[in-house]
């Protein structure tokens, strides 16, 4: 394994600058993705919080929707943040009309649960490996409703009137959560995802030895 992972970054639409930082701060090499050839060479995908609905209307106008979907399925690690999570979702409430997905997550999420931009806010959230919950900023966010036999649920709502919402799940090499870790200073998260992608790759590896 290369000693720096390459994460490509969804870049047709959202907060793809300041995922690049926060993942520059874990000590990876990010790139933007816009094309299907983007896809070469990296060892996983960050889908950025923006909107939901332009973002993968885009992947289709840009030819990078399904080339992206087959490479998650094919075992891409991938972290969704907000929108991001909504486009991992195998399945959502809320959906515009014709809405799709790129899939992997067997979870039900439910688009703009926490109400429209107006009633966006902050909460602590208590994150599973993380000793000190993590301050994550909601805008127009969604939540996680059910969850797959497969998918280990990550993060939950500590305080306030959403106490208890699923707000970050993970299943195999997918993570995503509802809120922007990448606007909160605080790249623990990118941090863990990182930590994913070596170990996937690393795996990889072992296992062509075989």
């Amino acid at each position: 394994m290369r000693q720096v992972p390459r994460v490509g970054v969804f870049a047709l639409q959202g907060d793809v600058r300041e995922h690049m930082e926060m993942l520059r701060r874990t000590g990876a090499r990010p790139q933007p993705v816009r094309r299907p050839h983007d896809l070469a060479g990296i060892d996983a995908i960050v889908v950025p919080g923006g909107e939901s609905t332009t973002m993968y209307k885009l992947a289709r106008t840009f030819e990078l929707f399904e080339p992206l979907r087959a490479a998650i399925r094919d075992g891409l690690p991938a972290f969704g943040t907000c929108a991001g999570m909504i486009l991992l979702a195998d399945r959502v409430e809320n959906a515009v009309t014709g809405q799709e997905t790129i899939g992997g997550l067997d979870v039900v999420v439910r688009r703009n649960a926490f109400g429209r931009q107006v009633d966006s806010f902050e909460a602590e959230v208590d994150v599973a490996s993380l000793a000190e919950p993590f301050h994550a900023f909601f805008i127009r966010a969604p939540w996680v409703e059910k969850v797959g036999a497969g998918v280990e649920i990550v993060a939950r709502v500590a305080t306030g009137e959403a106490v208890g919402r699923i707000v970050a799940v993970r299943q195999a090499n997918l993570l995503a959560t509802s809120f922007h870790p990448e606007i909160s200073g605080d790249h623990r998260l990118h941090e863990l995802f990182v930590g994913m992608v070596r170990s996937s790759v690393s795996g990889s590896r072992e296992q062509r030895r075989k």
